[in-house]
């Protein structure tokens, strides 16, 4: 007797559950017209990204102008996705880009490949290559995606000067490395002015795109 009145409730139940079930789906469709939604009001409103936010990469320059980027392709071995192409060159007195020896003549990132998994960031000795936090990369067409040396470089601050210039006076690859090159220095400035033709005391904040002129 008591199996069968257990087996009852549970057919009794089994029915009013079944009855109910549309009711209670319901029931939080209902529950949830009635909240706030938070609506990101994008891309008029962007939301920030965190600090350390991975985006598009940057390579930077020291205090006077000079690029920290030493042509060692070790940022294009180190991508898994193979995103990355560097050429290195000699730099020379004539032509000097960056400290000690070579520096980066051609550096190209795509895009279109990038996982942005920031171990190029890790693989680079000079920390000349960082990422930003700028994120909307999105464009109609393939080509625009892959991002040459001069889209990439770091805009020029003040007090420094436009590449190529000689290191700063005294100093060689070793201080730039340690930190110890705050600024450009006077020698620099007069090298600057003679190869432009303008006065001397004047600060060359030149863009990246003049820059790429010298290349």
């Amino acid at each position: 007797m008591r199996q069968d009145e257990g087996q009852q409730q549970e057919k009794k139940k089994g029915f009013f559950a079944e009855m109910l079930a549309p009711v209670g789906g319901f029931g939080v469709t209902f529950s949830t017209m009635f909240r706030k939604v938070d609506t990101e009001e994008y891309p008029e409103k962007p939301r920030p990204t965190q600090a350390r936010y991975h985006g598009r990469h940057q390579l930077n320059r020291y205090a006077d102008g000079l690029e920290k980027c030493i042509g060692c392709e070790l940022c294009a071995w180190a991508c898994p996705a193979d995103a990355i192409l560097v050429e290195g060159a000699d730099n020379t007195d004539e032509a000097r880009f960056s400290p000690g020896e070579r520096y980066g003549r051609v550096y190209q990132i795509n895009y279109l490949r990038c996982i942005f998994c920031g171990l190029c960031i890790e693989a680079c000795p000079t920390r000349a290559l960082t990422m930003t936090n700028e994120y909307e990369l999105a464009d109609a067409e393939r080509a625009p995606l892959i991002y040459e040396k001069h889209q990439l470089l770091a805009p020029m601050e003040d007090g420094m000067l436009r590449a190529p210039l000689p290191m700063a006076d005294g100093m060689d690859h070793h201080d730039y490395y340690m930190g110890r090159v705050t600024g450009s220095t006077p020698g620099q400035h007069d090298y600057v002015a003679e190869r432009d033709g303008t006065s001397g005391t004047s600060s060359d904040n030149g863009s990246a795109e003049e820059q790429e002129a010298y290349r």
